[in-house]
């Protein structure tokens, strides 16, 4: 019996390979989704995990402190087993912006989830499009600090600057 891991990766200061036993050292949530799902109807479940905030902050994102708001800059990349990514802003999760209570979750319905992995729920998603299961990696990443949009050029597009 293999336990499922993921991989912690990207501008951290402590990168990491973490399993459901792992994830289980955080403080513990519960939440009660609804999922309007296009395909199955409704969804409910309970889910229960550390929230994705206190995960990714024990990691040291490599923010930078002479810069104010530099936390904004950095992005969340979640990738599952089920094949499934979800793309999110630290500015969703951090409780001085947005304060998503996103969860890593660790069970579902009362079920652990050590074999198939943590799952990402995102309660405040009506449809559930960003849960992604089995989570096999999550990469934080804070390069788009350099990034400025080009002029636009009348009747093209604007590109973005190397």
């Amino acid at each position: 019996m293999t336990l499922a891991e993921l991989d912690l990766t990207g501008d951290l200061a402590r990168p990491a390979r973490l399993t459901v036993s792992d994830l289980l050292r955080w403080p513990q949530h519960r939440v009660r989704v609804s999922f309007d799902c296009a395909t199955s109807g409704v969804q409910r479940h309970g889910f229960t995990g550390p929230l994705l905030y206190d995960v990714l902050s024990d990691a040291g994102p490599g923010f930078d402190p002479a810069r104010r708001k530099d936390r904004l800059r950095f992005l969340i990349a979640v990738s599952g087993a089920d094949g499934h990514h979800a793309l999110l802003s630290w500015a969703e999760i951090d409780p001085d912006f947005a304060h998503a209570p996103v969860l890593l979750a660790v069970g579902i319905d009362g079920t652990p989830l050590d074999l198939a992995g943590p799952q990402l729920v995102l309660p405040q998603d009506r449809c559930g499009a960003r849960h992604i299961s089995g989570i096999t990696a999550i990469r934080v990443d804070g390069a788009y600090g350099g990034w400025r949009p080009a002029p636009a050029t009348p009747g093209h597009a604007s590109a973005a600057a190397p």
